[in-house]
């Protein structure tokens, strides 16, 4: 566990003292400190692969979806949330593996949306849950997708609830800075077709992105790679010339191999994309939304529940049909 981190110390230890009171550049870089991303033993696929294993698909969605690396989704089905993360990095840490977590509970969650409404009763009681979240995870190495969706649905929202949500955002990341150091924390910034590159960078800025390592993508949506990569360099010249500084992005590549046909909730004739991996033309391509979870209901998805997983829908993201 950490092998890397041991190595690294024990040639610290040979370098003269100047050197060594130099910090290192991958000092809390938490892809060097694991071997590979971590597969979720109890994820929505792995659970029904294991109890349809004479079901016909199964073979299919177990080698395609259930272990290829993918993010698990925190929230207040997740019970005490410490203890939740705690557990999660912990078991990924032991095996000397990357985890990928979501936090899903922003007070006023979905807030234009609604097929995810919910989150937190409060500000106060986020403050507190995200708190607890970061602390779970502690030293431990990881990369966090910061709430989904929460800088993209401000159209129904005013300014003061705005700047609430802002609020709560900058003070997760304070959190996370302070609880997690060697966590890599991405502010999500929706997808290409939902927010301007000018506005979206004005509200991850106003959010708090300086505190983040960078910002997330297509998080749970179908666009292309490509059109994702465009958009995030968009987002970063706007950062840049407005604010001095850029920001590397990740994109969740789970369910964009058909790219979009211009619907979002579970629609039809989509495929899944390329694995979890480092670089692709972004930081990392993940995968954040699990292929096969239903995204509410509607679409190929109707009479289902946001994050029911759906085997037939699966099956079919596969073949992309």
């Amino acid at each position: 566990m950490r092998r890397r981190l041991r190595t690294l110390a024990a040639a610290l230890l040979t370098l003269p003292l100047a050197l060594t009171l130099a910090p290192s550049a991958h000092a809390a870089d938490p892809t060097t400190m694991t071997n590979g991303f971590y597969v979720n033993p109890d994820s929505s696929a792995k659970q029904w692969v294991a109890a349809n294993s004479g079901d016909g698909r199964a073979a299919e969605i177990d080698s395609a979806i259930a272990n290829t690396p993918m993010a698990r989704w925190f929230g207040s089905w997740s019970g005490a949330i410490g203890p939740a993360t705690g557990e999660y990095a912990g078991a990924a840490d032991s095996r000397d593996k990357l985890p990928i977590l979501v936090a899903y509970n922003v007070y006023n969650r979905d807030y234009c949306g609604g097929h995810s409404a919910g989150g937190a009763s409060s500000p106060s009681d986020y403050a507190n849950w995200i708190s607890q979240f970061a602390g779970g995870v502690g030293d431990r190495p990881a990369v966090v997708i910061l709430e989904p969706d929460s800088l993209g649905d401000y159209g129904c929202m005013n300014q003061a609830q705005i700047d609430e949500r802002e609020a709560m955002l900058s003070g997760a990341l304070s959190e996370f800075s302070r609880r997690a150091p060697n966590t890599w924390v991405y502010m999500d910034a929706g997808n290409p077709g939902w927010t301007d590159a000018v506005t979206m960078a004005r509200r991850l800025h106003e959010a708090g992105l300086p505190q983040a390592h960078g910002f997330s993508l297509n998080v749970s949506n179908y666009f292309t790679t490509g059109e994702n990569t465009a958009y995030g360099n968009a987002v970063n010249r706007e950062l840049s010339a407005r604010y001095g500084y850029t920001k590397p992005f990740v994109v969740d590549t789970s369910r964009n191999g058909n790219g979009s046909n211009g619907e979002w909730c579970n629609p039809s004739g989509r495929r899944i994309g390329t694995p979890t991996q480092l670089g692709g033309g972004a930081e990392m391509l993940l995968w954040i939304k699990a292929p096969g979870e239903s995204d509410g209901d509607c679409g190929v998805g109707g009479g289902s529940s946001a994050g029911q997983f759906l085997p037939e829908v699966a099956y079919k993201m596969i073949h992309g049909y």
